[in-house]
């Protein structure tokens, strides 16, 4: 691993900090050669602080440290994308990231329609949705339709229209994330445990 400290009259690079579960960035600090080797020394993350003036491992005083998983550099040489387990929030205020988000797993477009599901289910209005409407229909409609979309995703499956076969598919993980929250769960329960069956 070649890192250009010295494009920099300081001999800093920037280090962006990122979850290496959730992936998640958490915050940005400096290092200097010497807070690279400590932090590879040692498997927590040292930075140099410039405000100290000194190296600075993480969590030193609040205990809140970044446990090192993976390192790489980037293109050019002198930007470091650093893989942690943080222990405790990272920011000094207390927060999960210095930018006030929560570090919690994301699936993109998948947590979005989680997210709606639940809205329209908690703040179902006058015209109600389809979902509001199922929900209060209750569990067993829920998992009716779950078991009629599995079976389309199967029949589906066995004939040569992909289109179909896609569209059916989306009808049952739609339906699906509708069922885990009428039981109250959430997609990333379900990914907890097929993590913890890893190998």
């Amino acid at each position: 691993m070649t890192i250009d400290f010295n494009k920099n009259n300081d001999g800093l690079i920037p280090a962006i900090i990122q979850d290496a579960n959730t992936k998640t960035v958490l915050m940005l600090g400096y290092m200097n050669k010497e807070a690279l080797e400590k932090t590879k020394a040692t498997n927590l993350v040292t930075f140099y602080s410039r405000t100290k003036q000194r190296l600075w491992t993480k969590g030193e005083e609040s205990g809140n440290v970044l446990n090192l998983v993976d390192l790489k550099v980037d293109c050019d040489n002198d930007t470091l994308l650093i893989q942690v387990n943080p222990k405790g929030p990272t920011c000094h205020k207390g927060t999960d990231t210095c930018w006030d988000t929560t570090n919690s797993e994301s699936y993109g477009f998948i947590s979005k329609l989680e997210s709606t599901i639940e809205d329209r289910r908690t703040n179902a209005t006058g015209e109600k949705s389809y979902v509001a409407s199922l929900f209060e229909k209750g569990i067993n409609k829920i998992a009716q339709k779950v078991g009629e979309e599995a079976v389309e995703v199967v029949i589906e499956a066995k004939d040569n229209d992909d289109n179909l076969f896609l569209n059916e598919s989306a009808d049952l993980l739609f339906h699906y994330l509708m069922l885990l929250q009428a039981k109250g769960f959430k997609l990333d329960d379900v990914v907890s445990i097929l993590k913890g069956r890893e190998k």
